[in-house]
């Protein structure tokens, strides 16, 4: 007779631990938060990670890290994560810190994205706090991201020298 308890399979002694049995299915929360980092290497982030924090904190399932070298890059990587998200999952995020671009916050519910100057990450270390976290390996993109894509400047008036 085999039993289950606490986890683990039983007959008359541990068979194997029930994690095991069956390896979780991708969730897709999972996929968007892979997606949202693939999509910050995209634009060249630096030292981008993926935390699953959904154990230890019901704020989210999964936090993003990506750094910038400059506040433009940070205001780049996040306009472009919001872009694709919204084009491909039709999602919208809350944000914070899009005036000031040292740290810009993505809030999509159960995934939250931190995308800070190079200096300011050092500085606060966040992921310091969630370093018991399991990291979730990021694999290079296999569909291309959309390219954004100006309209052409309507010609203006051309000064002519006389």
């Amino acid at each position: 007779l085999v039993a289950a308890h606490r986890g683990v399979l039983y007959n008359s002694k541990p068979i194997v631990p029930m994690a095991r049995l069956t390896p979780p299915k991708p969730s897709p929360t999972l996929e968007q938060a892979v997606f949202i980092a693939q999509a910050a290497q995209e634009k060249k982030a630096g030292e981008v990670l993926v935390l699953d924090v959904g154990a230890m904190t019901s704020i989210a399932d999964y936090f993003v890290f990506a750094s910038g070298d400059s506040i433009p890059q940070v205001r780049v990587i996040a306009s472009f994560i919001e872009k694709v998200m919204s084009t491909r999952y039709e999602i919208s995020p809350d944000i914070e810190g899009k005036e000031t671009a040292n740290w810009i916050l993505l809030d999509y519910g159960d995934i939250i994205v931190h995308i800070f100057k190079s200096d300011i990450r050092k500085y606060y270390a966040l992921e310091s706090m969630w370093a018991d976290a399991p990291q979730i390996s990021i694999p290079e993109s296999r569909k291309p991201f959309p390219q954004v894509v100006r309209a052409p400047k309507a010609p203006g008036k051309v000064a002519r020298l006389s």
